[in-house]
Parts: structure tokens; sequence; C-alpha cells
């Protein structure tokens, strides 16, 4: 039986190593043996996630053999987030970040391992090795399947910029020829981050998504319909990092009929759940917009963990969405009020009335605040920036609460107009009368401490509601 190499520890503890390169973490793993042998466990996806691993979601595990020592391989970058290990030997591992926008690229780390070590190399974070010893066994977990037509990119290990202290000099070791004649790092072709889609992206909140994601791939329900089964197979999903879910059907009272309601459930509810199974499958981070609407406005200021009690078909849908959306392990559930954008809404309309010198009749006891896609995207965009943890997340304007008949008078006066123009009545006195109306919320206040500990704080409502109509 040959002799255990003597660098193998046995019996350490789990242990996690950050690094100098964002994301690539080492891990000290527990071996177990005496003179007969050892044993390990080499991935074990509870214990590796209660430490810190990200929970990537492998779907293939490769080896790699080198029969002697000497063996040079890389540097390659993948597509893929892959989680390096040996079963036996020694290896001197080389890492350098070449992902685009990293902060970062083209720092470099370097660690000798043997099989008690670890490391998870995200995607973009090219990889390089030199065998330390014979017979070594290289294994790599891996989230995405092989192919030959995977974008990869390539840095020399030849380049002195990247000062490499190889154990072995490469004059003595065995590289391949094409490894002999990968770029230097300042001429390397950098990993794209994963791609983010927008769906919806027509809608108001869908043209502020463009505006802070200008690199966003847009799609509406003509490009994708994602309430469609074949959503599953209509793009290469691995290839995405984020999913922006800025569609749903808004036609509260619509809702309320026999052609709206199945219209309404298929788009809050069933393509939701299209898109939570997609990003479950694929590691993607699904960020999803719910309503004020999934509660029934009894309560003063809505927190985010206030149980649902919809009132009405809409509701309803927006409760069901929000559930599904919320099984995906990455998800962002952004839940808004009374939202205005580039596109129809109460403020436009209202202006429109103040230009025409109409005084209408404005509802004045449902209370809430108005939110503006501007910072609605704003927030989200921080959420995703900052890697807050993920869940429900409330974010409108701030402020003091005001009814729609208030806000109307602001606009009117913002429009040069007397705010007593508008007439002020009930929501039952507005609606007497009239069939097909849904019921509404009367308090959609959203309480806003959580989306401000993370550092975001939206503006005030009168603020925005001015500088939107200034432009």
């Amino acid at each position: 039986m040959a002799d255990i190499p003597q660098t193998l520890e046995f019996s350490k503890e789990l242990t996690v190593h950050d690094t100098t390169i964002e994301g690539l973490v080492v891990y000290d793993l527990p071996v177990f043996g005496d003179n007969r042998g050892w044993f390990k466990e080499n991935w074990q996806r509870e214990k590796m996630v209660n430490a810190g691993l990200p929970d990537f979601g492998p779907v293939q595990n490769n080896f790699s053999y080198n029969d002697k020592r000497g063996v040079a391989r890389g540097i390659h970058a993948e597509p893929w987030d892959k989680y390096v290990s040996l079963g036996a030997g020694r290896i001197f591992g080389f890492w350098v970040d070449i992902r685009e926008g990293s902060d970062t690229y083209g720092k470099t780390f370097s660690i000798e391992m043997d099989p008690s070590k670890a490391i998870f190399v995200p995607r973009g974070v090219a990889n390089g090795y030199q065998t330390l010893e014979d017979n070594t066994v290289y294994s790599y977990l891996v989230n995405d399947h092989w192919s030959p037509n995977a974008a990869y990119s390539f840095v020399s290990m030849y380049d002195e910029s990247l000062d490499i202290d190889w154990p072995i000099p490469l004059a003595e070791s065995e590289v391949s020829d094409k490894d002999k004649n990968h770029p230097n790092l300042a001429d390397a072709t950098p990993i794209r981050p994963r791609k983010t889609l927008i769906v919806g992206a027509n809608g108001q909140l869908g043209r502020a998504f463009q505006a802070l994601f200008p690199d966003a791939e847009c799609v509406d329900r003509e490009s994708l319909d994602i309430s469609s089964p074949d959503v599953f197979t209509a793009r290469r999903w691995r290839d995405y990092g984020i999913i922006l879910n800025a569609a749903a059907y808004t036609a509260v009272d619509l809702a309320e009929t026999a052609e709206g309601r199945p219209d309404a459930w298929k788009a809050n509810a069933s393509a939701v759940a299209n898109l939570a199974q997609i990003s479950t499958k694929y590691g993607i981070t699904l960020v999803h917009i719910s309503s004020d609407y999934v509660f029934d406005g009894t309560a003063s200021e809505h927190s985010e963990d206030e149980a649902f009690a919809p009132l009405g078909v809409y509701g309803q849908s927006k409760a069901a969405g929000d559930i599904v959306a919320a099984t995906t392990p990455r998800h962002y559930i952004a839940r808004t009020s009374w939202v205005i954008g580039d596109g129809k809404n109460f403020v436009l309309t209202m202006k429109s009335l103040a230009e025409r010198d109409i005084k209408p009749s404005v509802v004045s006891d449902q209370i809430g605040r108005l939110t503006f896609t501007q910072d609605l995207a704003a927030g989200i965009k921080h959420l995703l920036d900052t890697q807050a943890p993920y869940g429900t997340y409330n974010i409108s304007s701030q402020g003091e609460p005001a009814s729609w008949a208030q806000i109307a008078a602001e606009v009117y006066q913002l429009s040069g107009k007397s705010g007593d123009d508008i007439t002020p009545v009930t929501t039952e006195a507005y609606y007497e009368g009239k069939e097909g109306i849904a019921p509404r919320p009367l308090q959609s206040t959203l309480k806003l401490d959580k989306i401000e500990a993370t550092g975001f704080t939206p503006r005030e409502w009168k603020q925005a509601l001015q500088e939107y109509l200034e432009q």
C-alpha cells in the first residue's frame, strides 16, 4: 500500500477561507483515516451551504487524471461555477479573475491543495494547476453540462504580469501546445456576466428597468409568453442570472368578469409559477412585483409579513403569484402601491383634466402613497447590487399618506389650478350605481423600514410628483 502523503491532515474542522478574489473560497475538509487509507465527505450540500458555499446546483461531476508530477494545465475560464477538490495527489492551483465588471478583475490567488482542501470557483474566474505528485486525481462539480461549444476564455500561464510562483519551473513541466498559446491577461477576453431579462419591458416599470439595466434583454408578451408551457425551452436559461418580472394583469375591475378572471390568474399566478420553476432549476434570481391589493386594507400600515387577505380577483391572483415567487431560493418580491411612470396613469389623467378646466370628484377614503417607477426600479437595483437578503420588500415613495383626492389636488396646484377644483367623495359614493366594480382596500400605506434598513431611501412622494410633472 502506498504511503499517505505527509501533507494530508486528518480530522480538521470544516473551515472557510476567503481569498483575494471575490467569491473564490477555499474550504478545509474533514478527512478521516489511518494507515489503511482515508474517507471524506467531499461535498455535502447541507453542511457546505451552512458553511457559506453558494447553493450552486451542480449537475455534472468531472475528473482529470495525471499520471506524473509536473503536468501544468490552464489557465481556463468557463461559463459555469465549479467546486474543485482532489481524489488523490497534490497540486499547485492558480486562479485569476477575468469577469467583466468584477471588483477584483485581474487579481490572482494560488494555493497548494491535497484531498483535505477544496475551492469554489465562480463563473469567469480562470483556473490553472500544476501536479506536484504522480497519480493525481483532480475532481470538479459544475452547474452546467460540459459542451465543446461553451464560451471559454483563456489566460497564458507564462504571463509575467501574473507573477505566478510555479513550484516546478514551466520549462520543466509538461504543457499542451494549446495552453502554451493562450493570450496574456491584457489581451484576454473577459467573461461577461450572466444575462438579465426584463419581462414586460414595454410597461411603465419595464421602461424604468430598461433605463437602469441598459444591457438587459427585453421581451413583451408577443416575443415571450411566460404563461405558456413553451417558456421552459424558449431560452437557454443557464445563460441568465436575473429575471425582472414587470409583467402583470392590472385591470382590477375587468378581473372580476368571466372574461378577465382567467387572464388575471394566467398572468399574475400561472406565469409567475413558470418563472419560479425556471429560476429554481437554473439558479436565477427572480424579481417579482407585488401589490397592496394582496391585503384587505384594514391595517393602518402594511408590513412585509402581514397575512394575505385580498378582497377581489386581482388581489387574489397577485397573492398567488407572491406565494409561488417565494418558492424559488433566489427571489426578491417588491411590494408596491399606486404606481406612476411612463404611460397612462392617475397623475397624467388628473393633469389632463386640469388643463381642460374639468373639476372632477375623486375618492377621498382610500389612503396610501404614490410609487414612481424610477424609485421602484432603483430600489430593486439596490437590492441586487448590495446582495441584500432574499425576500419581500415594501417599496413606495416616502411621506405622509394621502388620499387619491389629496393627490389630485396636489396635481392641480402643480398644474397652476386650484386644489379646490377637486371634490372629495367616498368610494361607496363614487361607484354608486356602477356595475362590475372590484372591491378596493381603503388603506394601502406600506411600511418602509425593511428597505430603508438596506440603505435605500425612496423620494418623498410630493417631491417626486413635482419632478415627474416638470419632466
